[in-house]
């Protein structure tokens, strides 16, 4: 097949991702600009899983002010060099995350951030509630872990949908960036504060 270096570019200007790399995509999806940009999307989550275990000594602190002052974010984003914390992509990167924990109010980066004792007691609840339901243990224990999910999704920011693209989540969007420029890139830690909030 002739790939149409038309569409090759089109997908580049898209994704930032080599001429190469979506070439291959274009060929993959038999000319289809859709099917390919999700084929390079699939690809970059792979390929970034592959390198979560590389160290992130570098990186940058980003911030969000919000609502003209009445909601303030931190967030820490770490990568592997310097040269990849000053592009804008990163750059970009920090900005949208900082923005998504103003909007979405996550309280942990992941799941293995929720204490013990928080996931318990949400474990406690769900059994409650389906206590009554006559249901057999095994099939409770299934709708416990559906319901976790969903928890995740809400308090968690790597498992929230991005507010910009509900399509993904912050897990997907960060696993993209990896992708695009080659390094592993971590959310070390954030802090959001909003006006009259206890703490």
């Amino acid at each position: 097949m002739t790939v149409d270096m038309e569409l090759v570019k089109k997908l580049r200007e898209q994704t930032g991702i080599s001429i190469l790399e979506c070439k291959k995509a274009i060929e993959e999806a038999k000319g289809d600009l859709t099917q390919a940009a999700e084929i390079l999307r699939k690809k970059g989550f792979e390929k970034a899983k592959a390198k979560s275990s590389r160290a992130t000594n570098q990186g940058a602190v980003g911030a969000y002010i919000h609502m003209k002052g009445k909601i303030g974010v931190l967030v820490e984003l770490g990568c592997e060099t310097d040269f990849v914390a000053k592009n804008e992509d990163f750059q970009e990167l920090i900005k949208d995350i900082a923005m998504q924990i103003a909007a979405m109010n996550p309280r942990y980066v992941s799941e293995k951030d929720i204490p013990e004792a928080v996931l318990e007691k949400e474990k406690e609840i769900y059994r409650e509630q389906l206590a009554k339901s006559g249901k057999p243990a095994a099939i409770v224990d299934k709708i416990v872990e559906g319901k976790l999910g969903k928890f995740y999704a809400e308090v968690c920011l790597l498992h929230q949908s991005f507010f910009k693209d509900e399509k993904i989540t912050i897990e997907k969007l960060i696993a993209e960036k990896i992708h695009k420029t080659g390094e592993n890139i971590v959310v070390k830690r954030f802090t959001r504060y909003q006006m009259g909030e206890e703490f």
